[in-house]
């Protein structure tokens, strides 16, 4: 009996944002986040004018937390994004804007993981680097806001991701 290894990948901000947990379940088995993950979620949180707004992208940071292993943005994640920042200038693009998205990517190459995205464009050039996979965006469901759906953590997206199968926590 063999046993294939685990797929592992990183998510970006973009999946954790909008879920796709059967999307995501269909590509790997186990996932982690980014430290710059993070950052832009915490970001996030105080960009809400709305404190019932602020409120919900908390609790939504805090359940990720609770749920996903946190890599680190380290000295072999930066060798990395020094190369992936010369790879996007090599296609003709200016990496400084791309700077969180290239942390994410470095942070993903670093720890050999394939990095899941809902922009893909952001990764364009990176391909030789790392694995980087489109997924599909998911339509909203209509009459439904986005952020209530977050302080329901036992009908959360995230929740779905363990029903999938998939592993949350993992070292790498």
């Amino acid at each position: 009996m063999t046993t294939s290894k685990p797929r592992r990948a990183l998510l970006d901000t973009s999946v954790l944002i909008d879920f796709p947990a059967a999307h995501v379940a269909k590509v790997t088995d186990e996932v982690a986040v980014s430290a710059v993950t993070i950052g832009e979620l915490q970001y996030g949180v105080t960009a809400a004018a709305d404190p019932l707004a602020q409120m919900f992208r908390r609790r939504r940071v805090q359940a990720i937390l609770d749920r996903f292993e946190v890599l680190p943005f380290d000295v072999g994640a930066a060798e990395y994004y020094g190369t992936l920042a010369a790879l996007v200038r090599k296609h003709g693009r200016n990496p400084r804007p791309r700077r969180l998205d290239l942390q994410i990517a470095a942070t993903a190459a670093r720890h050999g993981l394939t990095l899941l995205t809902r922009n893909g464009r952001d990764f364009a050039g990176l391909q030789s680097a790392l694995d980087v996979v489109d997924l599909p965006n998911q339509p909203n469901q209509p009459n439904q806001p986005a952020e209530p759906a977050l302080i329901d953590m036992s009908a959360s997206p995230l929740q779905a991701v363990n029903r999938s199968g998939i592993r949350l926590r993992y070292g790498c």
